[in-house]
């Protein structure tokens, strides 16, 4: 299998796509699914699609397509979530705190273990789906639990000092909702969610 560092990130993105259109196509009890119907339902041009999964081997029988089941135990393996991964968040504002409460993580293979405030009144009284703990603490629970993802929900200001210390403390990803760009050692992944980028791009289509 190549290397994950020299497969695009973008066919890395894409295969969370087609993982959630199998276990659609699962739920309805479709076993057998085309190049072309899967392509569809992902968004994708089927060529596109056989070009992503062919970083990963060879899949598919000419004439009968791709088992359902059998594809997406393979993407379920390649993307590591085919057990519960330990997320930690950081940051407990109201974007955090909504985070925290979120349950379709577990769903998708993630489970936040922990929550992280730096305003001791905050870490005491916010309502958390999750154990939230000082952020003095991060560092030592993350070294502790070996923890090696982080959602990042601080203000902007502290936001590279924070990415520093787990990345000092062994986090090698990080989902960044704020509006920064993170400076990262280059084995360290970074997927930056702006959201008012996102509406601002939006609003370009509003008639």
């Amino acid at each position: 299998m190549e290397k994950r560092t020299e497969i695009p990130r973008k066919s890395i993105y894409r295969l969370s796509i087609y993982q959630r259109c199998l276990e659609r196509l699962k739920t309805n009890d479709v076993e057998t699914v085309s190049s072309s119907a899967l392509a569809k339902a992902a968004g994708v041009k089927s060529t596109q699609l056989r070009k992503d999964l062919a970083h990963f081997g060879q899949f598919g029988v000419r004439g009968l397509g791709y088992n359902v089941g059998a594809l997406a135990d393979v993407i379920v393996d390649v993307l590591g979530t085919s057990s519960l991964q330990a997320v930690i968040l950081v940051g407990m504002g109201n974007l955090g705190a909504a985070l925290s409460r979120y349950g379709g993580f577990g769903k998708e293979g993630f489970e936040i273990s922990a929550a992280f405030e730096a305003d001791p009144q905050r870490a005491k009284t916010v309502r958390a789906g999750v154990p939230v703990f000082p952020a003095e603490q991060m560092s030592a629970y993350v070294i502790e639990k070996q923890v090696k993802m982080a959602i990042l929900a601080v203000p902007v200001e502290v936001a590279q000092s924070v990415a520093n210390e787990l990345v000092s403390s062994g986090v090698q990803a990080i989902l960044n909702f704020s509006p920064i760009h993170l400076k990262v050692p280059d084995h360290v992944v970074v997927n930056s969610v702006d959201l008012a980028l996102e509406l601002e791009h939006l609003s370009y289509f509003i008639k």
